[in-house]
């Protein structure tokens, strides 16, 4: 993984050039893009709606009990759905747990995965290209004409 340090006003955040290699290869360009998934297909936001998850696979076998079943990715898939075994997937982004964020607030305030995640559907691998740090939210909250108050994102305790 490489990656390239991009200055801001708040100093210095990183971003990644490249996706992390993962358990099982994983095109969004090919899911996302040529077959046009919503991202809440795979990314249900369970309540209370702060974090995104990754699809349970069942999700995945849905198709891909019929789908490149000669695949040796989808089949170490299989297996892991048939022995109920996690796919261990590498995190791309992480919020600190001292920030109060919402997805699904900010997807009510009109904002889209592309906002904060990129091209999504033109990646193979995911990788961070957004400035995800307090600088580049203030920047974006300031754009957009969102609270910029501290407690409006941190818990004032």
């Amino acid at each position: 993984m490489r990656w390239v340090f991009i200055l801001v006003a708040m100093g210095w955040a990183a971003a990644q050039t490249e996706g992390p290699e993962q358990p099982v290869p994983f095109s969004h360009k090919k899911h996302a893009g040529t077959l046009k998934l919503a991202c809440k297909m795979c990314h249900p936001s369970p309540d209370p709606g702060e974090s995104m998850t990754i699809a349970p696979l069942a999700t995945c076998m849905a198709c891909h009990a019929a789908i490149k079943t000669d695949s040796p990715a989808i089949q170490k898939l299989a297996a892991a759905a048939r022995n109920n075994q996690p796919i261990e997937w590498v995190r791309v982004y992480r919020i600190p747990s001292f920030v109060d964020f919402s997805h699904r607030a900010h997807l009510a305030a009109g904002n889209t995965c592309e906002d904060c995640h990129g091209k999504v559907v033109e990646r193979e691998r995911l990788y961070r290209e957004a400035n995800l740090s307090m600088a580049g939210c203030l920047e974006c909250h300031r754009l957009k004409k969102a609270g910029m108050d501290c407690s409006f994102c941190h818990d004032p305790r």
